[in-house]
């Protein structure tokens, strides 16, 4: 692909022309003309054009010349002879042999112009002719996504086109496609083979816009490149390629590179907009079946079935409350985190993929989505030994976040297992009601089972009674008070002293206090509910309206 030398001297403008050396097939981006010095003014793959000026008579001067041209890395060199030289000697002719390097002579009268204007011409016509076949290409590129076609594909019309192994990557460093990229490359560069290797800085070795952005590997005595595929700013995959030598990469290969990275880019957006909406339908589906009593018909059936899910297996219901705890900056101390709902959220998909993990592991069905800092699961399970497989399945997904996720904490609350099916809302409201009753009870990360609340919920029964609620409105009420305007926490000291039986001693030492000031503290107790905590029907009632008053908290 594009003009070589063997392009040019094809020309008409040619015909008088004499070669001395071996014809190369090196290419041919562009003509000019130079005379000594050469420094720095012949750029890579350029036809040099030259009347030997100054080198006529000094053979030395005109082998520094010839020298200076080829490690310019110039496509060839043309003199006119007639004027100032006659005969190339045959010491330049050797030095041009050995670096591989074509030297032809022109007659004095064909005129510079005449070849600048043909030879340009020709680089241009070709270059039209590479841009147009880039652009077919690049079309093609972008129906293959179109039409929903995969990353195989476009590797496949890449390398059809360029003869260039390639391979696509996502961000995560998975192979998605490979076309004859060599296989050992990717597992060095995945950190699957012991060989080093090393990202080196590849001399630019042309003018295209992409060479700025390609990143060169060494692996040994190989090498590979490397382009990151990008959308909206954000890193979607990796395209390798490896041509066997820089000077392969012609400008239309370089535009077909382009074109593919564009392409690979597109089919990520389409992958990720596909992912992110059966995400938004999943969760949408699990959160009407959990929040809402919904009849389970046919056509529900049928779009839980396209969503992947099989409602036809008995679940029980697990909610958690998502927390994370941090260091912030200065003094030691944590700050809490609420973890944002929807599953695209990063955190919670590593939520959902352990999740999904634990249940291959028990070879159990899983559902899971999330609402306003919570996870709700559902699990498959038997009536029997839903408690043992509830435990299992929350061991291995806490397990295995702990290593992923510093700092995370979730605690559980389990519904009962129902005998029949289709329970969806009932289990949700269940464990629900577990997961608020244990966060009052328990410490942050317990788990707590609906079937262990029997005491709370009888309790919450009876807190909707009015006279009830009259009379715990009327034991609290100045003890609420005096917390609140003094900012103590009397309750809690009297939730601590029953919790020890009355015993002053370890109530103390639970916490922290003084035996004088926890003495002064119950007779506050005392003075301001008017019960006294030696009688058991007041310390019954005192119990009791704390109880109450701490499940009305729950329900609010």
């Amino acid at each position: 692909m594009g003009v070589s030398v063997e392009n040019v001297l094809r020309l008409p403008i040619f015909e008088q022309a004499k070669v001395l050396t071996k014809i190369t097939d090196k290419p041919v981006q562009w003509i000019s003309v130079i005379e000594t010095p050469v420094e720095n003014f012949v750029r890579n793959n350029e036809f040099v054009l030259s009347t030997g000026v100054g080198c006529g008579e000094d053979i030395t001067a005109l082998e520094e010349y010839v020298k200076d041209v080829i490690r310019a890395d110039a496509s060839a060199l043309a003199f006119a002879t007639g004027r100032y030289l006659y005969k190339i000697p045959d010491r330049i002719l050797k030095i041009a042999e050995e670096h591989n390097f074509m030297i032809m002579e022109i007659p004095w009268e064909v005129r510079f112009g005449d070849i600048l204007h043909d030879v340009l011409r020709l680089i241009s016509e070709e270059k039209q002719t590479g841009q147009q076949r880039a652009e077919a290409i690049r079309q093609e590129l972008i129906n293959c996504v179109l039409n929903g076609k995969g990353l195989q594909e476009i590797t496949t019309i890449l390398y059809d086109n360029t003869h260039i192994p390639a391979a696509i990557s996502d961000h995560n460093k998975q192979i998605r496609a490979n076309q004859q990229f060599d296989r050992y490359f990717l597992d060095v560069l995945n950190g699957k083979e012991s060989e080093a290797f090393q990202l080196v800085s590849p001399e630019p070795f042309s003018d295209h816009p992409l060479v700025h952005y390609i990143e060169k590997y060494e692996i040994g005595p190989h090498f590979c490149y490397q382009l990151t595929i990008l959308s909206n700013y954000k890193k979607q995959g990796y395209l390798l390629f490896k041509p066997e030598e820089d000077h392969e990469l012609s400008w239309v290969d370089l535009s077909i590179l382009e074109h593919t990275l564009t392409a690979c880019a597109l089919y990520f957006v389409k992958e990720n907009a596909i992912e992110m909406t059966e995400i938004r339908l999943k969760d949408n589906f699990l959160l009407e079946l959990a929040k809402t009593e919904i009849d389970i018909d046919k056509s529900l059936l049928a779009k839980a079935h396209l969503l992947g899910y099989d409602l036809d297996k008995p679940y029980v219901c697990l909610v958690g409350d998502i927390r994370f705890k941090k260091q912030i900056d200065g003094p030691v101390g944590s700050e809490e985190h609420s973890v944002q709902s929807s599953s695209m959220h990063s955190r919670n998909y590593y939520i959902q993929k352990e999740v999904t993990h634990a249940g291959d592991v028990l070879k159990r069905q899983t559902m899971t989505t999330f609402d306003e800092g919570e996870v709700i699961v559902y699990i498959e399970a038997d009536a029997k030994t839903y408690p043992e497989t509830a435990n299992q399945f929350l061991d291995l997904v806490e397990r295995r976040l702990h290593e992923l996720l510093a700092g995370i904490t979730i605690s559980w609350g389990v519904s009962c297992h129902k005998d029949g099916l289709y329970n969806f809302h009932q289990s949700y409201e269940e464990a629900a009601t577990a997961l608020n009753i244990g966060r009052q009870k328990h410490e942050d990360g317990d788990r707590t089972f609906f079937s262990d609340t029997r005491m709370n919920r009888l309790l919450m029964a009876l807190s909707h009674e009015k006279e009830i609620e009259f009379i715990v409105q009327n034991t609290l009420e100045k003890l609420i008070e005096y917390d609140q305007r003094r900012q103590t926490d009397l309750i809690h000291t009297f939730i601590v002293y029953n919790k020890y039986n009355s015993n002053v001693s370890q109530t103390a030492r639970a916490l922290n206090l003084h035996r004088q000031s926890l003495l002064h503290r119950l007779r506050n107790i005392e003075q301001l509910t008017g019960l006294s905590l030696l009688d058991a029907d007041d310390l019954f009632l005192l119990e009791l309206s704390v109880r109450l008053w701490m499940l009305k908290k729950i329900e609010k």
